[in-house]
């Protein structure tokens, strides 16, 4: 059996997970919609992060598609909230999930789908789907 903080396989510990979840960020602002019914679709082909393991860059494309409520997004601040990631050590894995986590926080969408496709590394390429509402 495993002790705390012992390395996993491959050198991963515990601590890695928890890389940048609790960063401070600049704030995401809104507007307010004037229409009921539509979708929006923002994309952003240069999403950088760092990986917390390896300390290399992770580049890849992020797509945010929602359904407004009463709050719209503030595009110039999503693009500096988005911004901070450039030097942040997380998994990007947990960017997608913490970005959409805040713009929902924010805007308060009817729902909310963010996909995040990386770049491939060794020859392997990902795409990470969050979705708000999540199902349980």
């Amino acid at each position: 059996m495993k002790k705390k903080n012992e390395p996993l396989i491959y050198g991963y510990n515990p601590e890695l997970a928890l890389s940048g979840a609790d960063a401070m960020l600049p704030p995401i602002e809104t507007w307010p919609n004037q229409y009921a019914g539509y979708e929006i679709k923002i994309e952003c082909p240069e999403f950088t992060s760092v990986c917390p393991k390896t300390k290399l860059p992770d580049f890849g494309t992020l797509t945010l598609t929602y359904l407004p409520n009463k709050l719209c997004l503030e595009l110039k601040s999503y693009k500096y909230y988005l911004l901070s990631y450039r030097n942040m050590g997380i998994f990007y894995e947990n960017a997608v999930n913490r970005i959409l986590d805040d713009v929902v926080k924010a805007t308060k969408p009817k729902w909310a789908v963010l996909e995040g496709s990386f770049t491939t590394r060794g020859g392997m390429h990902s795409t990470i789907t969050a979705r708000h509402p999540r199902k349980r």
